[in-house]
């Protein structure tokens, strides 16, 4: 999942006011942020407070999450949240005290009415009424006004914890491998980090509380019950057996039924997700119908599991609505020939009904908080299934001056592999690149070309071996410095929900407008300042409102800004017509001057712009030399340049220019031709 994904949404097609400066957004620069002098989590209101400069604590920072006890039931997950409330601890204590004064008022107005009954009104004491009555009524806005300030308290408390736990969930899926996003569904994490702690928040601020205050009011008006008439006490005592029975049956499958629909819908929300991104090749496959059918089958799915779990609520709840009403039938009968009989007062009479009716919505509500509980407790331990992952890729000690930094890169014996493979894809590499030195990666599909580069900052790590920068580990450096560093243009760009400014200065906030007019220089990416907006354009999500050499030259540019000692060009060129890949290559021998360069290549264009050439065989480098030496000893080297000449002559005979972008790369493209700017609005872009 990127890193900006959940942090900016999409305007598609509306013109806005130009987005915030870069330098508002929360990125690791090589410039350490500075730290609180006290920890936020002791902080009441710190959730509440923008990131700003803490951004880099908080994502080194470990989740706040609780150490699994060695006890273990259902409510460990939940249990392990409890760092996140203790910042809040006062106001749930204060919630908890307004709600048991509420209890204590709601069943003071019955008792008052007794008193009422057996005296003002059974002996005409007008003045003794006037006197309940305003106590009466003093007693009901006593309780309005505890009520109003239990709910604005607690929300505030439930509120920030929801926020403390969401940036610590974020933050982990920030700090967590590469490796973990391939194999977890986007739309379960989206699920857990919104669905999931909007279930958590609910449980805590409402069901936790009258969970506990519920159970306590139907303890303590039994009591009360018994004491003022045992017979018809005991008859509600016995009524209570029955719905203990059931709350214990049904408990198991609400369990399984809610943890299968926030599964669910995880997955309704990976679906959504795809097709949304993969929509250009949906309508380009005309696979629209196919794509519906899948989201229809898991949306059906969610139906019923959904359908299961509203039919096991509503017979619990139909059984917990009729055994108080057959209850209150057999006391309001028995309790009036107890009055025939002289056995207790009318006035009592009345308040023992009052009471018991006080009880329905304690008892009615008690499935309804049970039920909370269980979603609560589920997405708890789906929440801690995240924040419990062990991250494989650990942050390094060691801190260098990254302007004192040569760019010497070394790869000693490193091999790699995935957890779930027997065998390496990397085998042995060694290789040794000087400072300022360019080395071209050459080697058929599969070689492990873009995994070797991918090793260099540490978006996978070796299992083998070491790579060091001037002789230090790069395990052993900071990752924020590391990824200074180093900086990579992918093939397949990235590209943010942001203005075009913001999307270029992504890794050095604090550019100048010269930088960012060099970079865009080298990139051949002055389409920028045809957009609307220019540089403040919002280029929609994944820059969809871009061609796809618009989108890879804007992302090389936004490499080539940082200004790093060592640039990797992971086949960064593979969009571009053959004209302006020539503007960009001699653009980038300028930069790499001085710079450690890194080149995955496939054209004989791009491999010139090295000044050696190592070639990938199988995981191993096979053969490393300048190009003319390659070219007069190694076969393999000139059958694979020969594949690639052919392939682009025979795509060039097609009548389609070299490169994987199907539209002119000096503008985005509609149906009609270049984009106006009110084509480009229509297709995702605005200011």
């Amino acid at each position: 999942m990127d890193a900006e994904c959940l942090a900016y949404a999409t305007n598609r097609g509306q013109p806005t006011q130009p987005l915030r400066s870069s330098t508002e957004v929360s990125v690791i620069s090589d410039q350490p942020a500075p730290t609180s002098s006290s920890d936020p989590s002791d902080e009441p209101f710190a959730p509440l407070q923008a990131v700003g400069s803490d951004a880099a604590t908080t994502l080194e920072r470990p989740p706040r999450i609780a150490p699994r006890p060695k006890w273990d039931n259902r409510a460990t997950g939940l249990w392990r949240l409890h760092p996140y409330i203790r910042p809040f601890l006062p106001r749930f204590v204060f919630s908890f005290v307004m709600a048991l004064s509420g209890i204590g008022l709601t069943l003071a107005i019955p008792l008052l009415t007794q008193a009422v009954i057996d005296g003002p009104v059974a002996n005409s004491d007008q003045r003794g009424l006037w006197i309940l009555g305003a106590a009466a009524i003093c007693l009901g806005i006593t309780e309005a006004v505890v009520q109003w300030g239990r709910r604005w308290v607690i929300n505030i408390g439930t509120v920030g914890v929801e926020t403390l736990i969401r940036k610590d969930l974020y933050a982990k899926l920030q700090r967590l491998p590469m490796a973990f996003h391939g194999r977890w569904e986007s739309g379960q994490l989206l699920s857990r980090i919104m669905n999931d702690l909007n279930r958590i928040r609910r449980f805590v601020g409402f069901g936790l509380t009258f969970l506990v205050v519920s159970t306590l009011q139907i303890v303590v008006v039994t009591i009360l019950l018994m004491q003022m008439f045992w017979p018809l006490g005991l008859v509600v005592l016995v009524s209570s057996v029955p719905i203990v029975v059931m709350v214990l049956i049904n408990q198991k499958h609400y369990t399984r039924l809610s943890r299968q629909i926030q599964d669910q819908t995880g997955d309704v929300a990976t679906t959504v997700e795809e097709s949304v991104q993969g929509l250009r090749v949906i309508k380009a496959f005309g696979r629209a119908a196919h794509l519906f059918t899948k989201f229809d089958a898991r949306s059906l799915k969610l139906y019923d599991t959904s359908m299961e779990r509203v039919w096991l609520s509503a017979r619990f709840w139909t059984f917990l609505e009729v055994i108080p009403t057959l209850t209150m039938i057999i006391v309001l009968g028995l309790g009036a020939w107890a009055v025939g009989l002289g056995s207790i007062t009318i006035g009592t009479l009345v308040a023992f009904m009052t009471l018991m009716l006080s009880l329905i919505w304690p008892i009615s509500s008690l499935g309804f908080q049970l039920a909370m509980a269980q979603e609560a407790m589920t997405a708890a331990d789906r929440v801690g299934e995240v924040l419990d992952i062990e991250n494989t890729i650990t942050d390094g000690s060691t801190e260098v001056d990254i302007e004192k930094v040569r760019g010497q890169l070394t790869f000693s014996d490193v091999r790699f592999r995935f957890d779930d493979a027997d065998t390496d894809l990397l085998h042995g590499v060694n290789l040794d690149i000087a400072p300022g030195e360019t080395i071209a990666v050459v080697g058929g599909t599969g070689a492990g070309k873009t995994l070797l580069t991918a090793l260099v900052p540490r978006l996978q790590d070796v299992t083998g071996g070491a790579i060091t920068i001037d002789g230090v580990d790069i395990r052993d450096l900071r990752l924020s410095q590391l990824r200074s560093i180093v900086a990579t243009a992918f093939e397949e760009p990235t590209l943010f929900s942001m203005s075009a400014r913001e999307n270029l200065t992504l890794g050095r906030p604090g550019a100048t407008e010269e930088e960012i007019a060099e970079a865009i220089e080298v990139a051949q990416a002055q389409f920028v300042h045809d957009l609307p907006w220019g540089l403040d354009t919002r280029i929609g999500e994944q820059g969809m409102s871009l061609s796809g050499g618009q989108r890879q030259r804007l992302a090389l540019a936004r490499a080539v800004l940082t200004k790093p000692k060592i640039l990797v060009l992971d086949d960064t060129l593979s969009a571009l017509d053959i004209h302006t890949e020539e503007l960009v290559e001699r653009a980038l021998k300028r930069v790499l001057v001085g710079v450690t360069g890194i080149v995955v290549a496939h054209r004989a264009s791009t491999v010139l712009l090295a000044d050696r050439v190592a070639m990938l065989i199988g995981g191993r480098i096979a053969h490393v030399g300048t190009h003319a030496e390659l070219l007069d000893t190694v076969p393999e080297y000139r059958e694979l340049l020969s594949a690639e000449f052919n392939a682009e002559a025979e795509m060039a005979a097609d009548g389609q220019p070299p490169g994987d972008d199907p539209g002119p790369d000096d503008a985005p493209m509609s149906d009609d031709g270049p984009m106006g700017d009110d084509d480009f609005a229509s297709a995702g872009g605005a200011r």
